[in-house]
């Protein structure tokens, strides 16, 4: 499931910006049909101009019947009544979502010495600039792989300079079971979730960590109006190299 908010505080309309002959959240909803990996894939949204985007194109949209500011409450309103082991919740404004990446988090779910109920992904951080930038969500996990905590500021912080940390970037894609995600609907926003504005830690506040899984994709996000000059120049390279 794709939630798809037309009003992004950050930046309006974001998810209807032309990325080279495609509006963002065409790129995310065709790149995640692209991977074959699920039994349905569906957009959903609080916006007439989404739903008929994705409906012209013939794929599959639904409107929200509430208002909601997180995409987790969005898509269990539409999974309530559906069947399913695993639902995954692939962001709107992931454009470049790929096969490689969300079957690794999927395969995680197959490990029944180790169940898990949630997942997400991350990224090593290359770019020092994103270290310290807000739109950039990091993560520290423990030694099994599971979330400690999620920030807009860097963590850890780097106080001990003879130790050479790693950053991660946390990447907008979950994965739950059904269970989980109904559960977190019936939950109150938390006060770290409210402060950050990080949807997950709702789920660490409630004593449920996530299962990290570390990609190597290639990703570009866009969260602010700069992040579609680089997704643009990043489609063109990708382009390029085919």
């Amino acid at each position: 499931m794709i939630p798809a908010r037309y009003a992004s505080t950050r930046f309006p309309f974001k998810l209807m910006q032309l990325l080279g002959d495609k509006t963002v959240i065409r790129h995310t909803y065709d790149n995640t049909v692209a991977t074959q990996l699920f039994d349905e894939v569906v957009v959903v949204t609080d916006s007439d101009i989404i739903f008929d985007e994705i409906q012209k194109y013939g794929g599959k949209a639904v409107m929200s019947k509430k208002e909601y500011e997180c995409g987790s409450d969005r898509i269990a309103e539409a999974a309530e009544n559906i069947e399913a082991d695993v639902i995954l919740n692939v962001q709107g404004d992931e454009p470049f979502i790929n096969k490689p990446a969300l079957a690794a988090l999927i395969n995680i779910f197959r490990d029944s010495e180790n169940p898990v109920s949630l997942a997400s992904l991350m990224k090593k951080i290359t770019d020092p600039s994103l270290i310290q930038d807000p739109n950039c969500v990091k993560v520290v996990v423990d030694k099994n792989m599971n979330s400690l905590l999620f920030s807009r500021c860097a963590i850890p912080y780097h106080r001990d300079k003879e130790i050479q940390p790693n950053y991660y970037e946390h990447i907008g894609v979950y994965a739950f079971r059904k269970e989980t995600l109904m559960n977190f609907t019936k939950w109150a926003v938390t006060p770290l979730e409210a402060i950050e504005k990080i949807e997950c830690l709702r789920y660490l506040e409630n004593g449920v960590p996530l299962r990290m899984v570390i990609t190597e994709e290639a990703s570009a996000k866009i969260d602010v109006p700069e992040d579609l000059e680089k997704a643009i120049k990043f489609l063109t390279k990708m382009n390029t190299s085919k």
